[in-house]
């Protein structure tokens, strides 16, 4: 059985994006493949959050994955700091990373570009960590966006490095991985680009935000005047709603409302209630069950154990295993 690997920073709750783009698939790849699913909480260290905030956050991601319905005793959930093996992998790897191949990495570019007063070695080393949480299970399946693929090369590259270097074929390959060939496209609500909270709160529809509060983001959501022509194009920020009723609602309605579009018959204010209230039946499950875990504080224990001794097995044998191929066995 092959493994998949993938993790969320652990940077703020879990939005439809997150659900829709990731999590859906999760629940689906547990039940024909060997699954790791992680919180990153190292990753997260780059951005210095609050301790508070950290512990916080990472309880919620626990939560929602939980939620969403990840089952432990199919996949192993852990946290990424409960397994310290990584941080030693990351250690051994740095020493098989070049200066220049990971400055060339666009995702530290956009870093540097986004917070010049925070060039800190963890965003340097990224890439590297993150080809360690793969390396680490021996994944070969890895569920990741357009935007992490340059990400997933260099975990290749530092895999390879290894293996040429101590001339061993130890490490395996891994390889971007969806469980559906349709990618699912969840916009933001500010009219721009995909959801994400990186832009503020009221962009993102949250897996655990209440009925009202869905509707008034809804209904707050970046729309225009309406069309002046018939069949005109859809400029991004009503595209990106048309995207949304896509994700949540009937095909019906959806077609619905693309008619009254081209028609320019469409009012915004019904189109978006529909779109809320399709919304809020649509989160309703994994809100009502977040209700009901985020309260069992045993079962989350329990389930946040069992996770890190399952990843612990597997990265120990790891580290065990790449000490010996580089030389570092013990003598006594």
């Amino acid at each position: 059985m092959e493994t998949v690997v993938s993790g969320i920073r652990s940077t703020g709750k879990l939005h439809l994006g997150n659900y829709y783009g990731a999590l859906s698939n999760f629940v689906k790849m547990q039940n024909e493949y060997n699954c790791y699913f992680f919180i990153a909480d190292l990753h997260s260290l780059t951005t210095h959050p609050n301790p508070h905030d950290l512990q916080a956050t990472v309880r919620n991601v626990v939560v929602e994955y939980l939620a969403a319905g990840i089952d432990p005793e199919k996949s192993t959930i852990y946290i990424q700091s409960d397994v310290p093996e990584v941080a030693e992998l990351y250690l051994y790897m740095n020493m098989n990373a070049y200066l220049g191949e990971l400055e060339r990495s666009t995702s530290f570019k956009d870093k540097i570009r986004s917070n010049p007063n925070n060039v800190n070695a963890g965003l340097l080393t990224y890439p590297v960590l993150m080809a360690c949480d793969i390396l680490l299970h021996h994944g070969t399946k890895v569920p990741v966006g357009k935007d992490q693929e340059q990400h997933l090369e260099m975990t290749r590259t530092f895999g390879n490095r290894f293996n040429h270097l101590y001339q061993t074929e130890y490490f395996k390959e891994a390889f971007a991985f969806s469980y559906s060939d349709k990618l699912v496209k969840v916009p933001g609500l500010s009219g721009q680009g995909k959801m994400g909270k990186s832009n503020g709160e009221a962009d993102c529809i949250y897996l655990s935000d209440a009925p009202e509060v869905i509707r008034k983001k809804i209904m707050r959501a970046v729309s225009d005047s309406g069309p002046t022509e018939p069949n005109q194009e859809k400029p991004e920020s009503i595209q990106n709603l048309f995207d949304l009723m896509n994700v949540v609602s009937t095909p019906d309605t959806l077609s619905h409302f693309d008619e009254l579009y081209n028609k320019c018959e469409i009012r915004y204010g019904d189109f978006k209630k529909q779109l809320a209230e399709d919304m809020v039946l649509a989160t309703e499950p994994v809100r009502s069950r977040i209700a009901s875990i985020e309260n069992d504080e045993e079962y989350i224990k329990k389930v946040i154990k069992m996770g890190a001794e399952k990843a612990q097995a597997s990265a120990q044998k790891t580290i065990k295993e790449v000490r010996e191929i580089i030389g570092l066995k013990k003598l006594y």
